[in-house]
């Protein structure tokens, strides 16, 4: 039986040289985690809480096959620094801000899971210049109850204690119950994929952080704010989302007219993991069009 790895417990460079795939760059002195394929016209995927760039497991090939597409680990996840920030929709916005210059891309499609969709969300207001087309997945942003598991992680030594235990019982039940419609998909591999980065130290720190900071139902007025600009809006959500409630997803779509909505049957939270070859040709149809 292979040794089990303590959460939280490994050199972050170590721990990316054994296992990280794609490339690494310094923004403002932070290190960056992100990977990169196909040719085109741009496209940013930003993925949301607990999660990093393999959300887009089951995506980044075949929306490369259309388009130059990158997929950041946004600070405090994935491989990306665990240095303590001031986390929050507006970090995030200046980390692809940061990564667009660096990489020289004047503009971009942005699609965003979850707080991803909430910070391409606060990108697309603050630098509306820089973005072509947007498709929220299971956004964030309207107040809406948190289900009880992630209340209950709000609350200081609950969660450090549950999130220290030697078992993978507790983060694989939350992918099943609260992410993925079909438990039965989530595979060892595709569950290692998900977690592996959080055997990182700091990776419980910054998590916990992010959950206290109370910031993701924060956006209210910016969907509004957004309506009132002409940027194309694709909003994609699971009719079985067990964490943002599908009138989240209703009432972003009547805050930016002339978005499109799209309601995935036999989907969760992460949709585009349910249904992906739906997912993909929604999305693929939607920047091409």
């Amino acid at each position: 039986m292979t040794q089990f790895v303590p959460w939280n417990s490994q050199p972050l460079n170590k721990w990316a040289e054994a296992y990280a795939e794609g490339k690494f760059i310094d923004l403002a002195g932070h290190r960056t985690h992100y990977l990169e394929a196909g040719s085109g016209e741009p496209v940013i995927l930003i993925h949301g809480f607990n999660m990093d760039n393999q959300t887009w497991t089951k995506n980044f090939e075949q929306l490369a096959a259309h388009f130059k597409v990158f997929a950041p680990d946004l600070w405090g996840l994935g491989y990306s620094t665990r240095q303590p920030l001031d986390y929050g929709y507006e970090l995030f916005v200046e980390q692809i801000r940061l990564f667009m210059e660096a990489l020289d891309i004047q503009k971009a499609s942005l699609v965003g899971h979850s707080m991803g969709a909430g910070t391409a969300i606060l990108f697309s207001l603050k630098h509306s210049d820089k973005v072509d087309k947007l498709v929220l997945l299971g956004s964030t942003g309207i107040p809406a109850k948190l289900p009880a598991r992630s209340r209950a992680f709000k609350l200081k030594g609950v969660a450090e204690l549950l999130t220290s235990l030697p078992t993978d019982r507790i983060r694989r039940s939350n992918l099943r119950d609260y992410w993925i419609h079909d438990g039965e998909s989530l595979t060892h591999e595709y569950y290692q994929k998900f977690v592996h980065c959080q055997k990182i130290e700091g990776s419980t720190e910054a998590l916990l952080t992010i959950l206290r900071k109370d910031f993701f139902h924060t956006l209210e007025y910016e969907i509004q704010e957004l309506g009132q600009l002409d940027i194309p809006t694709l909003i994609v959500w699971g009719r079985e989302d067990k964490t943002i409630p599908l009138s989240s997803a209703k009432k972003i779509h009547h805050l930016i007219p002339g978005s499109r909505l799209e309601i995935l049957d036999d989907a969760g939270h992460l949709a585009n993991f349910d249904r992906p070859k739906d997912f993909n040709e929604l999305v693929i149809a939607f920047l091409l069009e």
